[in-house]
């Protein structure tokens, strides 16, 4: 699911764009900018299908702030939005946005990562798929995510030890207005909140010192307890791989190892009629008197091999096949630095994983120098994210976000992102595909997601123009597609497309914004068509 400019989300571009040229500054390769904010603007939303036109005026306060040092690589973006309705039927709305990345050294080889993450995603895969994220909206849920941990990098001898820990909480909310669902389907539990730990481990050595190949160690431990049926998950894993070199720019690449995996939840509570029992929130209710039902418990050996190729230090390809989780499993990687200014990412990914944990990696996949404007003033970080950098272009939440999803699953999918900055003009592009089998213990359920699978595809694209050193455009366009294979769901499209000019006048900024979206639900019984349009003003301390 990908909101990229929203009805009051444009006037955030205006403001963001120049926001560290307003506040402190660069000196001797250290830069410390902290930009804080407040936005006014009039919001206009209309149905193109009913002719239904709504308003709203739009509130908001947030920071920008980047750090740039020896030790020390920060950047946030954060903004809390509240939208006061002009019509008694549409209720007043609070949307947090947000995005922090930072990597701080605190002694040679240790260093510590964290992220966090405010946006809002869809709620039920099968239910609407709204682009427009203003009004009475169905299926969307605001989350909150975050991540943090030591990292240590350095040698013994001739080997490199690394090691690594790692903690990640998500907690999501309540849909408000419902899912969207079609009449007939049944009803899913409702994400609450989780906690995952990570820890890994490795040495290695390179190629030439010990024997003619390298080779590495490296082991890790997952752990990720859900709140709702007290979900439990996890992991032990070890593996040894093998680099061995037949050209200057070409290496055979293998590697083997051992997993155990495990995963469990409670059953829910039912009434005497035999139905799930939800508290005041909705949620299903654990059944306290159930025991801990298995839904994945694997224990065995695992292994790949292919080939890895680096003809310079801005271009690497490996790709791999094997058996992993009892099947069939590929992954790969393609990173491509054409300049300083742009470059592409790739990667083909398989794993047993769950929301909370998807999520977490996502963001901490992200570079710490990213783009802000694109959304910021309330969905801007629910997508692609594209960095300011050839070396690092950035990456892509679509395919955890694409649906909240209560149950563990395996994921796999491609993932592509590129990222050009050319001066005064910014070019960004995302597109992948995603696949989702889901794993829930066989419990005599009314209605089990257990096997059933779900798959989407995306593409998303930005475009940024300064025009003078005071104004400038944007557009941004998506297309998304969902096929559902849960219960009477079926095809999902949404597309949209948003124009924004802004123009600056010292430290007040001024925007016009609009844009069109439509999704389409099959057996839904008709499209959902929509246009929004912005006035605003905001203003940099």
């Amino acid at each position: 699911m990908r909101r990229l400019l929203s009805a009051g989300a444009a006037m955030a571009c205006a403001t963001a764009l120049p926001a560290y040229a307003q506040s402190g500054g660069s000196e001797g390769g250290r830069t410390l900018d902290v930009s804080p904010y407040i936005q006014v603007g009039q919001i206009l939303t209309a149905d193109l299908q009913t002719g239904d036109v709504l308003t709203w005026t739009s509130v908001a306060g947030g920071v920008d702030a980047a750090v740039r040092t020896q030790r020390v690589e920060l950047q946030l973006s954060y903004q809390y939005e509240h939208r006061f309705s002009w019509d008694d039927r549409i209720g007043d709305d609070d949307v947090h946005s947000g995005l922090a990345r930072g990597a701080f050294a605190i002694a040679p080889g240790l260093s510590v990562e964290a992220g966090a993450l405010a946006t809002r995603a869809r709620s039920d895969f099968r239910g609407a798929a709204p682009g427009n994220l203003v009004g009475d909206l169905s299926n969307i849920s605001q989350l909150y995510s975050f991540y943090g941990g030591p990292t240590y990098a350095g040698r013994v001898d001739q080997f490199a030890v690394n090691a690594a820990y790692r903690l990640g909480y998500t907690k999501v909310e309540l849909p408000r207005g419902g899912t969207g669902l079609l009449p007939g389907e049944p009803r899913l539990d409702f994400f609450d909140e989780a906690t995952n730990h990570l820890l890994t481990a490795s040495i290695g050595t390179r190629a030439g010192t010990y024997a003619p190949f390298g080779f590495t160690l490296s082991g890790a431990y997952v752990r990720e307890d859900a709140s709702q049926l007290d979900q439990r998950y996890e992991g032990y894993f070890v593996r040894g791989d093998i680099v061995q070199p037949v050209s200057p720019t070409v290496a055979l690449v293998a590697g083997a190892g051992y997993e155990s995996i495990e995963i469990g939840q409670r059953d829910v509570l039912r009434d005497a009629n035999g139905f799930p029992v939800t508290d005041a929130s909705g949620r299903f209710v654990t059944d306290p008197a159930s025991p801990v039902r298995l839904a994945y418990d694997i224990d065995g050996i695992f292994y790949d091999a292919g080939v890895l190729w680096r003809p310079s230090s801005r271009l690497t390809l490996e790709a791999r096949i094997g058996e992993r989780y009892e099947s069939f499993s590929g992954v790969g990687s393609l990173s491509w630095q054409f300049s300083a200014r742009e470059g592409v990412q790739v990667g083909v990914y398989d794993s047993v994983t769950s929301f909370g944990r998807q999520l977490t990696n996502g963001i901490a996949a992200l570079p710490t120098s990213f783009v802000t404007g694109i959304d910021a003033f309330s969905d801007n970080y629910n997508g692609c994210i594209f960095g300011t950098s050839g070396g690092a272009v950035g990456g892509c939440l679509n395919p955890v976000l694409q649906s909240i999803a209560t149950a563990n699953f395996r994921a796999r999918g491609v993932d592509a992102v590129y990222a050009g900055n050319f001066g005064r003009t910014r070019l960004g592009l995302g597109a992948g595909y995603a696949h989702r089998r889901f794993i829930a213990p066989d419990s005599g359920e009314l209605f089990s997601i257990d096997g059933l699978a779900d798959q989407s595809v995306y593409v998303q694209a930005f475009a940024s123009r300064q025009l003078t050193p005071r104004s400038g455009v944007t557009g941004d366009v998506y297309v998304n597609y969902f096929d559902s294979g849960l219960g009477l769901a079926g095809e999902i499209w949404g597309v949209g497309a948003t124009g924004a000019y802004f123009h600056q006048f010292g430290r007040l900024n001024a925007i016009v914004t609009a844009g069109v979206y439509t999704f389409d639900q099959e057996g839904a019984p008709r499209s959902d068509v929509s246009g929004q349009a912005l006035l605003g003003l905001g203003y940099r301390f």
